[in-house]
């Protein structure tokens, strides 16, 4: 598994989970400082112009937009041709 080092990514709680796994799972670290490494990252890259060009009157429409744009956007992000295309 492929993780930033995201606070989340980090807690206590996530740090347990990935202990008691160790036996099944293998995690690497992102390089600091590298989001081109991060496919997440170029999907919210793509569409933070188009939620956050627009009002929210509170926290939960901007939550309920986020929520709905990336539940049908479709990023046709080829992840290897990605991660090579960001080591050149």
């Amino acid at each position: 598994m492929f993780v930033d080092r995201a606070t989340q990514h980090r807690s206590k709680i996530v740090k347990k989970y990935l202990y008691r796994n160790k036996d099944n799972m293998k995690i690497e670290y992102f390089p600091i400082g590298s989001p081109e490494f991060n496919a997440v990252e170029e999907c919210w890259k793509q569409g933070k112009h188009t939620i956050l060009s627009n009002y929210y009157p509170n926290f939960q429409s901007l939550r309920n937009m986020v929520s709905q744009y990336y539940r049908t956007r479709r990023f046709n992000l080829n992840i290897k041709k990605y991660l090579v295309r960001s080591t050149n």
